[in-house]
């Protein structure tokens, strides 16, 4: 397939006509992609919690934090290094790119391989540090272990489906995972009810339905999208290029990562209470996670939104852009109130199977606080994602660390003493304060206020090869 012939079949103009249809196009394939990675989670959060009982769902939840942060780590690095092979394929750098795609692979099997080792050797030591209730230690680290062991296989998916985005391919991956999710499901229900392997069936069956979809995306590949097949001599050492690949995959990696490294100094707080709590927390959770899926696809969408009319001097599409995204959080978390509020206890009882009252009112509460605030945490993750497409780095860091402190300060201060009412609106404040952040400093960026094109001042420079355009608008306000 050629470039132009890729670039056509998955195109989504975001640079012409309807901003608001255009903002839904590109995210509806995203959310669909998220949605179905996020069946693997739940469907073995449900079916342990209806086959095995609120024990085992708690041992499951007890070490969610960790996965989340690796598969956070995971999915930052990978799409990190593609980018970097996006760039050759657009300057149509054939033989950069095919470099490109043996540097990721030799990077990505020397980090999951350190990862991987890290956490064999400390992840029992970092559970109890977590204080995982003694009853539900083992199973917890029979779960986890199975998973961080087999990082490479999720990694290798991130990487594989992150290279044929970059080559303008988003609809395959998307179709891989669908069928890795229903393995999944099937997997689950054998190995947990029919084998009675516990816990540690499901963390197998994700393992396996993962890797189908990665064998599923190198046969595509190979057969479909050759010019992503590096050569042996492709795998010789270019320094520039590591290190252009390092610094954009471990950037993103990080930046995704951080956010859950919050998750695991509350993690302590929420094991302490018990694993009635715990539970009620983990189902609760899963349903915030798919709630969330509008909008974080939506971010997604505006970061590449703002870019492509960054680059193409559409300022006041841009705003608008924005404007719309906003709107769409708005009236995202209106719904949700109006669907969650209500059927609250009986969502929780549906992902928990529990019945146990203090299981169904902890995470009845916990959505019922969170979910109103979710307009704020769209603000954080639109806000936060244009910044980044305006060539911010550092403002959006600096949301990650607010939340990061703020979290420690919860578990220090709040959680000790109010237990787990403090779990509930930890975030949700944390949320409001990150959204001032995020959003003033998008009204403070130059580009983004006010201004007769006329009044604006460009600076061409050329780096490396490509024309870079600086801005300098004064004005006010872009509301």
């Amino acid at each position: 397939m050629s470039q132009s012939q890729t670039q056509r079949s998955s195109r989504v103009d975001l640079l012409h006509g309807s901003i608001l249809k255009s903002l839904l196009l590109f995210a509806l394939p995203i959310m669909a992609s998220r949605v179905f990675q996020q069946i693997y989670n739940t469907m073995d959060t449900l079916i342990v919690g209806h086959t095995l009982g609120d024990s085992s769902i708690a041992a499951m939840g007890a070490c969610s934090s960790i996965y989340e942060m690796m598969t956070g780590f995971t999915f930052g690095v990978g799409n990190g290094l593609a980018i970097v092979t996006a760039r050759c394929f657009g300057r149509q750098e054939t033989e950069r790119m095919k470099k490109s795609v043996a540097s990721c692979i030799v990077i990505g099997i020397t980090v999951t391989l350190v990862v991987t080792v890290l956490a064999t050797i400390f992840m029992h030591p970092l559970l109890r540090l977590l204080k995982t209730p003694a009853e539900i230690l083992e199973e917890s680290y029979s779960y986890i272990s199975i998973l961080s062991v087999f990082l490479f296989v999720m990694f290798a998916y991130n990487l594989c489906s992150g290279l044929l985005g970059a080559i303008g391919n988003s609809f395959m991956p998307l179709v891989f995972l669908i069928i890795s999710s229903l393995v999944n499901i099937v997997l689950d229900l054998l190995f947990i009810r029919s084998f009675g392997m516990g816990v540690r069936g499901a963390a197998i069956a994700t393992v396996i339905a993962q890797g189908i979809s990665v064998v599923l995306c190198l046969i595509y590949i190979v057969t479909k999208a050759k010019i992503l097949l590096p050569e042996k001599r492709h795998f010789e050492p270019d320094r520039g290029l590591y290190m252009e690949l390092l610094a954009q995959g471990f950037s993103m990696g990080f930046m995704s990562s951080i956010i859950y490294v919050g998750s695991i100094v509350l993690q302590p707080g929420i094991n302490s209470l018990g694993y009635e709590t715990i539970a009620g927390h983990t189902a609760a959770r899963k349903l915030f996670s798919f709630s969330m899926m509008p909008l974080s696809s939506m971010a997604q969408a505006v970061n590449t939104y703002v870019a492509q009319n960054r680059g193409a001097d559409n300022r006041e599409r841009v705003r608008k852009g924005i404007r719309y995204a906003y709107i769409f959080c708005f009236s995202v978390t209106a719904c949700l109130i109006l669907l969650v509020t209500p059927l609250a206890p009986t969502m929780v009882h549906l992902i928990s199977g529990s019945s146990d009252p203090t299981v169904l009112g902890n995470g009845a509460r916990y959505l019922r606080v969170a979910i109103p605030f979710f307009f704020a945490l769209g603000l954080v993750n639109c806000s936060r994602l244009a910044l980044q497409a305006l060539g911010e780095k550092i403002l959006p860091l600096l949301s990650s660390f607010i939340e990061l402190f703020g979290k420690i300060i919860f578990a220090m201060v709040f959680i000790p003493r109010y237990h787990y009412s403090a779990v509930i609106w930890c975030e949700p404040i944390i949320w409001c304060f990150m959204a001032a952040e995020l959003v003033i400093s998008l009204y403070r960026n130059p580009y983004m206020r006010k201004g007769k094109s006329g009044n604006c001042i460009f600076f061409k420079n050329r780096t490396r090869g490509s024309l870079q355009k600086t801005v300098d608008c004064p004005g006010s306000a872009f509301f």
